[in-house]
């Protein structure tokens, strides 16, 4: 019998358990057993299988052992678990869930949440006593860190929880999390009683680096807990009547609402993941229409609708009041136990992780299947569900690497720590050095960071406004009050354009919307949002004010960032299910033995090997195409739009170099096209020596706009370094007015401060995030080690269709290109 059957907690929960039905799993009892060893460490389960309780009830055990005939009793105990989510949308399903225990075993402990979203009135209460259990975003965390008194109320937590890990690693929140570790390591030191850091996640393809960087503020090793339960996920497509053979981005998904409505019909509950809002919007209005019976029975749910209705559509979906949910990322993350029975993921997730989050969505207990369909947008998305099947049998799964050196969130971490009891300089940067963000900053690096808080570093010096904080005797503090609220009103890490208020002029609260949308309407056009269509009568005050609307066609908002890239794993798999295609593409009864959806696409995968090739995992396509718009240059190197995005610069540069030339280029996860009016000097003679990463760097500087797109980077990292005050609720600067001062900023620190940290960070995200050079260099040794074939069409083939339609979408009206691509089918047919 191991150490924590013997405990008193350990035979508490489990009399419990055996009351109310349940038995715990092996890595439940594995992770009580390592916490009351006051070990720390990372469990990693399947959704659905009791993460959460597998830390949650460790806490209780600790404290039932250490207090074994008081624990129902002993109330007022301070914090002790200390309960970090990346969505506010979970906190409340969390801190029901644990509050249901807590009752069942007559304990006193009581659980409080701190997010945004949490009144001042809940506030002040749980700042008179702080409850047991804290619930609280990466966010709001720093605003405990920048409380006067908040080392004190600190010194009693026994477990740090980082709930979603996978989520928060690898972005800004994520550094967020690690700083807020190194201070509360920092305080726990010296405590009387041990204290443990615990993350739950997901699997994700580094493991031992989640691990890492989450205990490395600690300075400790920790254990991964690893569930051995297997998911079983079971994957459906959604095959449309007839396989197009000339696809093109989006039209097809809702001309299959008709094949939804039956799935609907026959779950109890249904999650419809859309990958954008707008497409959201669309979709929720298209099913309302398709069965008028489901109004007041499906429901909308993402990040721009109001609060309260999200709340709603949460609570009746808990209830299992609703029939479906349509809806973004916003529902991403759930907390176990959540009455969902199907999910439809409409369109490619563009990664195996993404997906199987979704899919654990539904069956959302252990013993139960997944059961998620896929509903292509267009019919080359089936090839990308074969790619998700074999990757989810090889448990193939995205990595994501920590951030390095995030200034930016550095600067506004020492201005938080400023706020209440301020910092000092020495142990702070002790602290900060124990994160792997930061463990390789250097003692220049970290003066410039405390000149840069203290009066603007060297091209802001002359500027009041940028003298935040005064060094006191021994610490750095805020004392300005004006400095000190208007810090606080903008701490975060996640940057999005303005949002307006939408309010009815008749009164009501519907959601926000992003400024440059609503900026190109005039008052009198309509446009949806929450489902409704409405007419828009005027902006005010940051505010706008619509009216309801009988129209028959509305605008349908789109938002910043809605596109998601290929993941590297997924063009992997995609490239491994086009080289099964090629082979199968030899012989008549090929692709007989192949899956369901590859099959489906045999008429367009035999028309794409007649008129050009199907490539092989080890081969890059290029198809060179004169048509009357120009000659056209297709590259297929399936690796995503960012990756195709830096490559058509790079290849248009080095074109230009053999022989002046201009080209206009367009790109999708599939591949790229190049357009100029004369022959394009590309045969075999050269073109491995274009596709060459032999100076690289330098190609990139030179061919690509880095500037420019660093201008745009250095906007966001100005206002999460407190560079750009976003202006007071209510009053929030224009994204325009934002834009134009960052410019400002940046433009002096080329000027006269080029070495600046904020600077090189800009340059630094725009290799590693927009162009993902990493990947880039990968692409072109894959390429020199493999085979290139040129190809010349004499029409356009299925492969390129797509990146086709895509060149005319920016020119086009919806209708007026479903018209031009008709015409385009006829011509090629």
């Amino acid at each position: 019998m191991s150490i924590l059957h013997q405990t008193p907690g350990y035979k508490v929960i489990q009399s419990r358990m055996k009351e109310v039905g349940f038995q715990p799993f092996l890595f439940q009892e594995q992770s009580w057993e390592a916490i009351v060893s006051g070990k720390s460490g990372l469990v990693n389960a399947p959704t659905g299988c009791g993460k959460t309780f597998a830390v949650f009830m460790g806490a209780l055990i600790q404290f039932i052992n250490e207090h074994p005939t008081q624990y129902q009793t002993k109330a007022k105990n301070g914090l002790q678990l200390l309960w970090i989510t990346p969505l506010r949308a979970l906190a409340k399903d969390i801190g029901r869930a644990m509050e249901e225990v807590i009752a069942g075993l007559g304990m006193q402990w009581q659980v409080g949440i701190r997010n945004g979203d949490t009144e001042l009135k809940e506030r002040a209460k749980q700042k008179r006593q702080m409850p047991e259990v804290l619930i609280i975003t990466p966010e709001s965390l720093h605003l405990f860190l920048g409380q006067k008194e908040y080392t004190k109320v600190a010194s009693s937590i026994r477990i740090i929880a980082v709930d979603e890990w996978h989520e928060l690693l690898g972005s800004k929140r994520g550094v967020q999390v690690e700083l807020a570790l190194s201070r509360l390591a920092g305080i726990r030191k010296n405590g009387p009683l041990s204290c443990s850091i615990w993350g739950i996640s997901a699997t994700i393809g580094n493991m031992d680096e989640a691990l890492e960087t989450l205990m490395t503020p600690f300075q400790t090793n920790g254990v991964i807990i690893k569930a051995a339960l297997r998911k079983e996920v079971a994957v459906d497509s959604i095959f449309p009547d007839e396989i197009e053979k000339y696809p093109w981005a989006g039209h097809l998904g809702l001309k299959l609402v008709d094949k939804v409505l039956p799935i609907l019909e026959e779950s109890k509950t249904t999650l419809i993941f859309i990958n954008t809002r707008g497409m959201s919007e669309l979709w929720y209005q298209a099913l309302l229409t398709a069965n008028p019976d489901l109004a007041g029975a499906i429901a909308l749910h993402h990040g721009s609708i109001d609060k309260e209705l999200r709340d709603w559509v949460e609570e009746n979906l808990h209830t299992g009041s609703l029939k479906a949910v349509v809806c973004t990322a916003s529902l991403d993350l759930g907390v176990d136990f959540r009455p969902v029975e199907t999910v439809i993921q409409v369109g490619s997730p563009k990664g195996v992780a993404r997906f199987l989050q979704r899919a654990g969505r539904s069956g959302h207990r252990p013993d139960e299947v997944s059961k998620i369909y896929f509903l292509p947008t267009h019919s080359l998305e089936l090839m990308e569900a074969a790619a998700l099947k074999s990757a989810i049998d090889e448990s193939m799964i995205e990595s994501k690497p920590p951030l390095l050196l995030c200034f930016d969130a550095l600067i506004q971490y020492c201005c938080t720590l400023s706020l209440g009891e301020g910092f000092i300089p020495d142990q702070t940067f002790e602290e900060i050095k124990n994160t792997v963000c930061f463990r390789d900053i250097t003692l220049d690096e970290w003066q410039q960071v405390l000149q840069h808080i203290v009066d603007g570093g060297n091209a802001l010096q002359q500027y009041d406004e940028y003298k935040k904080v005064i060094w006191t005797g021994d610490r750095y503090m805020i004392a300005n009050r004006k400095i000190a609220m208007r810090h606080r009103l903008h701490i975060g890490t996640i940057v999005s354009d303005a949002m307006l208020k939408v309010k009815l002029f008749s009164g009501g609260f519907i959601g926000v919307i992003e400024e440059y949308f609503i900026s190109r309407l005039e008052p009198g056009d309509v446009f949806t949002l929450a489902g409704r269509t409405l007419e828009l009568v005027m902006i005010k005050d940051m505010t706008v004010l619509v009216k309801k609307s009988t129209a028959k066609k509305s605008q349908v908002p789109s938002w910043v960032g809605g596109r998601m890239p290929l993941t590297a794993n997924m063009g992997k798999k995609l490239r491994e299910q086009l080289s099964i295609c090629a082979t199968a593409c030899e012989t008549p009864d090929g692709f007989k033995p192949l899956s369901k959806e590859l099959q489906a696409l045999e008429p367009l995968l035999r028309l794409q090997q007649e008129r050009s090739i199907v490539p092989k995992a080890n081969e890059l396509l290029i198809e060179q195409i004169a048509t009357k718009d120009g000659y056209h240059l297709f590259v297929f190197p399936f690796e995503g739009r960012l990756v195709h995005e830096a490559m058509a610069a790079i290849l248009a540069y080095r074109i230009s170099k053999i022989h002046p030339i201009t080209f206009s280029f367009v790109m999708n996860d599939y591949g790229f096209e190049l357009l100029s009016d004369q022959p394009i000097p590309i045969d075999d003679t050269n073109v491995y020596e274009l596709f060459s990463p032999e100076n690289l760097l330098a190609d990139i500087q030179r061919s690509v706009n880095s500037t420019e797109m660093a201008k745009r980077k250095f906007r966001d990292i100005a206002v999460i370094g407190g560079l750009i005050f976003q202006g007071y609720p209510g009053e929030h600067k224009k994204a325009r007015h934002l834009q134009a001062s960052a410019s400002l900023i940046f433009k002096v620190f080329n000027d006269y401060d080029s070495n600046n940290l904020l600077l090189r960070q800009a340059y630094q995200e725009v290799f590693d995030q927009q162009m993902e050079e990493v990947r880039l260099r990968d692409m072109l040794h894959r390429i020199q080690n493999g085979t290139i074939v040129l190809t010349f069409p004499e029409r356009l083939t299925p492969f390129c269709f797509p990146i086709k339609v895509d060149s005319l979408r920016e020119d086009l009206s919806s209708e007026k290109l479903e018209d031009r691509v008709k015409k385009l089918i006829l011509q090629n047919s």
